[in-house]
């Protein structure tokens, strides 16, 4: 039935349950496969092969990829459900300047930072679609409104562009079979 197969990774926070929709609902040459890719391998797993092509979170060295732009996640941070933040709805910079920040050690630490803030020793700054991920009980998460976003893209190798690639980018964009744009 299917002559190949597209494997396609994704960095946690990201739900490409969707485009997979899209992808099947259609008659493709190629069996979509998607591969969940820890943050910190994003770069590797497209270079080493593993996968074809990956939604990545932005910045990731370039130079040999290919790399469509598409969505902005919004700024976060968590604390611990009796936090002194976590009554605001929404937290400003000058909120969080007497408070004490959990840095980031690792690219994927996300969900150890989460543990760590729900103990109310301090907060954690992080995109909100992985303060969701990794949401808990003890825990809340507050959107940040003056800080950058983070950015979300679909990244694949220069080299192996091919017609499946093209047809996937389509697909995430939004083109259908009915679609007068073409997908190059």
């Amino acid at each position: 039935m299917y002559s190949t197969s597209l494997r396609v990774g994704f960095v946690p926070g990201v739900e490409p349950d969707r485009f997979a929709r899209r992808w099947k609902s259609g008659r493709r040459e190629a069996w979509l496969e998607l591969i969940a890719v820890p943050l910190s391998r994003q770069l590797a797993a497209l270079e080493s092969g593993e996968i074809d092509m990956c939604f990545v979170r932005l910045p990731i060295d370039a130079e040999a990829l290919h790399v469509v732009p598409l969505w902005e996640e919004r700024a976060s941070i968590v604390v611990g459900d009796e936090h002194v933040l976590s009554v605001l709805e929404e937290v400003h910079e000058t909120d969080l300047v007497t408070e004490t920040e959990l840095p980031s050690e690792d690219p994927d630490d996300a969900a150890a930072r989460v543990a760590v803030a729900a103990t109310g020793v301090g907060y954690a700054r992080m995109p909100l679609s992985l303060a969701r991920l990794h949401h808990r009980k003890d825990a809340v998460h507050r959107p940040l409104v003056d800080a950058d976003p983070t950015r979300i893209a679909l990244a694949w190798p220069r080299a192996d562009d091919d017609e499946s690639r093209q047809e996937f980018v389509g697909v995430v964009r939004g083109r259908t079979s009915r679609s007068s744009r073409s997908v190059r």
